[in-house]
């Protein structure tokens, strides 16, 4: 690298003190702030007095400001590699902005290593015995006596633990909820939060973590990686939805149980009689749909029955026969090597550690975030890694042009990063993990004059998250009007990859794969409920591999409930059910895309057409529509409305219920090896007469199947990939799907690229198969599995 010397300004309160730096070429000089971990805050700033803390720094640059201003270039404060101990977050306000001339970074030196933590050592470990502590002896299963150790918060002065029943983020969960008709974005934790919150008005407080050598552990749980099912919901007040039939109240029977079933972990002889001593035992399930979560407190359990009946206040959807849940919370339940339990009465922690505690990193988490960005701009931070936090690790509000870039966030108990509202703010090159919650939540625009944010997650690695909030906290949520996420990857998480609200976003060049792995009525990629959400583009993303819980089917590209005036273009789907579904919408464009091994690749419907499901839904709001001007909070027919999207200006005077005007067109349709047809088939090919219809490579239902055009597709014919085997789509030149027009789609583009700004380089990452046969679901009178 071609380096060039620049001028570095530390101001002190008494004198003014320059320091020759190195800056790249191309860069303006600006100034420079050093902080090391052995450093002292009433040092100068310099490489040879660094700051002991980034707070010392951003007092410098205010000092400065105030008195002369920023240099131009701006101000980088380079931190030295160590372990830097965070108490409370770093707030930056508009008195730390810096601006488009003189920006300012907060970066890891070079190629050091800085770890910003929130959490807290555990060090007064001592075995669980007899002697110490008999009550909690006795309390754990023969199998953990011996082997768990507990160590006394209060000691260490941590004395408040959070909620394990509220979401602590249900603000930008609700907000979600509110600007995009996604009710089921708050249903849950966060709904049950917010009426906390209005209720007794106290803080919701996110909850404590514990971590060893940076690694999540399991709050004790049984069963332990699978769930346990309800045999019959009891509840006295029955209703019906959509022919499911479910009781309001929390009162349920469940499986006897004899001996141990696959996952279970401890068996389930005495289950749940062996909870009815516990303190504070809970259970997390989907009670009544499978794509919303809830914690519940058990109020009591009958063993002889054995029935199981919750606190009150009740999930808001109910409870049915056969849903899923898992019991948790409870020392009696720490029976493997990893689970822990918090005596939240006297501060006692209980862990048995997978590994000798000497030499080990035993955490806590303690701080409520690391970075607060409020009414500020042009701040960078790059190149840190962040980790073992309280709630979300980054927030940023009513910011401008303000980037995270280049680093490593794991471990939060809530997102990683959230944006919301201002313009241009960024996360760029950053990975991504062990979240409890989502990864990015972004949300800016005026959706109703059309004006973009122009946020954007580019260039990201978010994997492995929504650890405990398990459904509507995706990769990337991004809610508002011109969002961006480009180039990404996106694996392995219980729901949904990206979820999106609002119209003019921009999804392309993402590869996912392993997501909506517990639910069904899912998508890969997200948004509904809305005929105005419109001018969305999904291009060259490659969804593959992607399936539901038991392996039963979910969605890729998901325009759920009238999603209307998108794009789906030079996208690659490989191995997943229904990759793209219409649900109601209209003026969709689905063309030039590869799907590959993918049962129903097309799916449409006209749910709000007359005689279908929703079609009282839809005529209730097409009525107000006519009489007010406004549909789905927006006054669609008027500018900029009718000036950006004239079909939906128009709709009323064409039969708006239907699904009028979805194109599909210049798309190829390729068995491939048939492994996904075969095993959503339960190992049977459909038959011959039947292999060009449902069971293959279109669901259209028949009452919409006039309204849709389908134009010029490449089906059933080898379409000659350059190696399909190994996973490489490109179009050999003797293709015959470039006689139908097919253009050439960047595979090789798509995903992660290598740049200054990405965190690690190579990325890494492993592909799940998909899993045998998929569990039948239950039918009308059939016995539930006793553990899903």
């Amino acid at each position: 690298m071609i380096i060039t010397q620049a001028v570095v300004f530390i101001v002190a309160l008494s004198c003014v003190c320059v320091f020759p730096v190195q800056a790249d070429r191309g860069q303006a000089p600006g100034a420079v702030i050093y902080v090391a971990a052995h450093g002292n805050d009433s040092g100068d700033g310099s490489i040879a007095s660094p700051l002991a803390s980034i707070v010392a720094a951003q007092r410098k640059i205010r000092e400065w400001k105030s008195l002369k201003g920023l240099p131009r270039g701006g101000v980088t404060v380079e931190i030295f590699g160590g372990w830097y101990q965070l108490m409370e977050p770093i707030e930056f306000t508009s008195e730390d902005s810096g601006t488009a001339e003189a920006p300012i970074v907060y970066r890891a030196r070079g190629g050091d290593k800085v770890v910003l933590s929130g959490g807290r050592f555990v060090t007064n470990w001592q075995q669980v015995t007899m002697r110490n502590n008999p009550t909690g002896y006795k309390q754990l299963d023969p199998s953990a006596q011996g082997k768990v150790y507990q160590a006394e918060l209060t000691e260490l002065g941590i004395t408040e633990y959070g909620d394990l029943l509220y979401d602590a983020e249900w603000k930008i969960q609700y907000r979600h909820s509110k600007d995009d008709n996604q009710r089921e974005a708050i249903f849950g934790d966060a709904l049950a939060a917010k009426q906390e919150v209005e209720r007794t008005g106290r803080k919701i407080e996110p909850r404590l973590e514990l971590f060893y050598n940076n690694e999540p552990m399991t709050l004790s749980r049984w069963p332990n990686s699978r769930f346990a099912s309800i045999d019959k919901a009891l509840g006295k007040t029955e209703f019906h939805v959509r022919r499911l039939q479910g009781r309001r109240e929390g009162i349920f029977s469940v499986h006897r149980l004899s001996g141990c079933h696959e996952g279970q972990g401890r068996c389930g002889d005495n289950y749940p009689s062996r909870w009815i001593n516990e303190k504070n035992a809970m259970v997390r399930g989907y009670w009544f749909r499978d794509w919303v979560v809830q914690t519940q407190k058990i109020a009591s359990i009958d063993p002889e029955q054995p029935i199981i009946t919750l606190a009150e206040p009740y999930h808001l959807q109910g409870y049915r026969n056969g849903m899923w849940f898992f019991g948790f919370n409870m020392l009696c339940e720490i029976d493997k090597p990893g689970e822990w339990y918090l005596d939240r009465e006297n501060g006692t922690l209980y862990f048995w550690p997978p590994k000798p505690l000497e030499n080990a990193k035993t955490e806590v988490s303690v701080t409520d975030g690391l970075f607060r960005l409020n009414d500020t701009g042009y701040i960078t931070l790059h190149g840190l890694n962040l980790e073992t936090i309280r709630g979300t690790a980054v927030r940023i509000k009513n910011s401008e042009n303000c980037r995270v870039t280049g680093c490593v966030i794991r471990n939060a108990t809530n997102y990683g990063v959230t944006i919301v509202d201002g313009k241009n703010c960024s996360v760029i090159g950053c990975d991504i993990s062990a979240t409890g919650g989502g990864g990015v939540f972004m949300a800016g625009g005026d959706r109703q004059q059309l004006v973009s944010a122009g946020h954007a997650v580019e260039n990201c690695h978010i994997h492995h998250f929504a650890r405990w909030d398990r459904t509507y906290r995706p990769g990337i949520l991004m809610t508002g009007v011109g969002l961006r996420a480009s180039h990404n990857l996106i694996h392995h998480a219980p729901h949904s990859a990206i979820i999106y609200g609002g119209p003019l976003h921009r999804i392309d060049f993402n590869e996912i794969h392993n997501v909506c792995q517990e639910s069904h009525d899912c998508g890969a990629i997200y948004g509904g409920r809305s005929w105005c959400m419109r001018g969305n583009v999904f291009e060259y993303n490659y969804l593959h591999h992607i399936c539901g819980k038991g392996g039963r089917a979910s969605n890729g590209i998901y325009l759920d409930d009238g999603n209307s005036g998108a794009t789906i273009r030079g996208n690659v789907f490989h191995k997943l059910r229904r990759p793209v579904l219409i649900g109601g919408g209209r003026d969709n464009l689905v063309e030039n895309n590869i799907f590959i091994d993918c049962p129903q690749a097309f799916h449409m419907d006209g749910r709000y057409a007359p005689g279908n499901w929703a079609a009282r839904i839809g005529d209730k709001r097409i009525k107000k529509a006519r009489k007010t001007g406004i549909l789905n909070g927006v006054r669609f027919s008027e500018p900029p409305y009718s000036v950006y999207f004239p079909k939906l200006a128009k709709m009323m005077d064409n039969q708006p219920t239907q699904p009028m005007g979805n194109i599909l067109r210049g798309n190829i349709f390729w068995q491939g090896d048939r492994q996904n047809l075969q095993r959503l088939n339960r190992k049977k090919l459909p038959s011959k007469k039947r292999w060009r219809q449902e069971e293959w490579w279109f669901h259209i239902h028949k009452s919409v199947w006039d309204l849709v055009s389908i134009e010029n597709n490449l089906i059933d014919e080898d379409p000659k990939f350059v190696d399909e085997k190994s996973g490489d789509f490109q179009l050999r030149n003797d293709s015959p799907a470039w006689k139908i027009g097919f253009k050439a789609i960047p595979f090789e583009t798509i995903g992660l690229y290598q740049d200054d700004t990405r965190a690690r380089w190579p990325v890494t990452h492993k592909i799940t198969p998909l899993p045998g046969i998929p569990e039948r679901r239950p039918g009308k009178n059939a016995k539930p599995s006793p553990v899903e």
